[in-house]
């Protein structure tokens, strides 16, 4: 199953948003050692790193990610979308609000890192008592792509409450593997922009 890149967003929001999105994460979230590298969640070692959240955390960058997954779960039909805390939570808040001020709701949920030990011990937050993700068509999104363990965290925790998953998305994919881990599990890859975009440019290519 193929990995799908945006090259631009939906012709519902203005011609430059793409454009726009790209010079926030460009000057808020992306960065490059030339000395010490960082090590990533998935273990790998880089020196190319996406602090993402200054984005999804700037008001306008908050607005144009939010839209543009708004955009792409609508086109595949999804009912609910979710992801895994933290890199998506931000994201799915403002989509939340977002589709509720269109007044075309769209729920979103998220998925611990693990299941709580209080309460109700949930490890699927945002649903009420009386909802469920059974038969329902969910798309899962994130921040970032790399290896993509996140990612499957938060799909295997829905199939197994009976979602049908086939589609996730992230600002950034790394293309380091995350696509062929999803496609292999039936699950398409939908990225906003890849790594290279950033490091190309930044090298004047």
């Amino acid at each position: 199953m193929a990995v799908v890149r945006l090259h631009q967003f939906a012709a519902s929001d203005d011609s430059g948003a793409h454009d726009e999105l790209y010079g926030i994460i460009a000057e808020r979230s992306f960065r490059i050692s030339h000395d010490e590298p960082f090590k990533l969640a998935s273990g790998i070692i880089t020196n190319v790193y996406f602090n993402l959240k200054a984005t999804i955390m700037d008001p306008r960058g908050g607005v144009l990610v939010a839209r543009a997954f708004l955009d792409q779960a609508r086109r595949d039909g999804a009912e609910l979308v979710g992801g895994l805390a933290l890199g998506a939570v931000p994201t799915l808040g403002a989509m939340a609000v977002m589709s509720s001020l269109e007044e075309r709701p769209m729920k979103t949920f998220f998925v611990r890192q693990k299941t709580k030990e209080h309460g109700t011990r949930e490890l699927i937050e945002g649903l009420s008592p009386l909802e469920s993700l059974e038969g329902k068509r969910v798309m899962i999104v994130d921040d970032v792509a790399t290896a993509g363990g996140s990612i499957m965290q938060a799909i295997d925790a829905a199939k197994a409450c009976g979602a049908e998953v086939t589609s996730a998305m992230v600002i950034i994919d790394r293309n380091k593997g995350a696509g062929e881990l999803l496609g292999r599990n039936g699950v398409k890859l939908i990225s906003l922009f890849c790594e290279s975009d950033f490091t190309e440019r930044a090298h004047g290519n």
